[in-house]
């Protein structure tokens, strides 16, 4: 009896799901948002572009990292007239930047399946540290989920008339929902 309940505990704990530390690269259908105000009306826009490599095991995350290249000319608001505002000199001057990257390396648990990213946001010329925290759903498709607040006047994202936080606020919101498979 000892023999038949050890060998069901062993197939049981090999069928359990297990956390494994895996090198992956973004799937199709992961989304880039970020959203703000502008005179008090809440807009969102998206980086359809992006493209995210990863390494994680959520029972190391200090030994994991992320990188995530976004090429600026697919920033969009979905209306034509401000994709071009939001492109050019005065934002993200995508004709001079052709892309943000943003890149960590190691993360921290904050518990309750929650991590943290303490990375670095390369925008316009411009290196600063940004964190994103995120969530991790495991499985053969892992997803990432994760918010982040940049500042924008740091990056000098809006100049000119724009700088004003009147007119739209220093604070963007950043939220991405990115679904990753084994990397090759």
């Amino acid at each position: 009896m000892i023999a038949r309940s050890s060998l069901l505990a062993a197939l049981l704990l090999l069928a359990a799901p297990t956390a494994q530390a895996g090198d992956y690269t973004q799937a199709p259908g992961s989304t880039l948002m970020f959203y703000g105000n502008f005179q008090g009306e809440r807009f969102q826009g998206q980086f359809p572009g992006f493209a995210t490599r990863m390494s994680f095991d959520p029972s190391a995350p200090g030994e994991g990292w992320l990188e995530v290249v976004i090429p600026l000319a697919t920033a969009t608001l979905g209306v034509e007239e401000y994709d071009g505002e939001l492109r050019g000199p005065a934002f993200f001057d995508s004709a001079r930047f052709n892309q943000a990257r943003y890149s960590a390396r190691g993360f921290r648990s904050l518990g309750g399946g929650r991590f943290a990213a303490d990375g670095t946001l390369s925008l316009r010329g411009i290196n600063k540290p940004v964190t994103l925290e995120f969530s991790w759903s495991p499985g053969a498709r892992p997803v990432l989920e994760g918010k982040a607040t940049v500042k924008r006047l740091e990056f000098g994202v809006g100049g000119g008339d724009w700088a004003a936080t009147e007119t739209i606020e220093d604070a963007v919101a950043i939220e991405t929902r990115v679904l990753l498979e084994a990397a090759d």
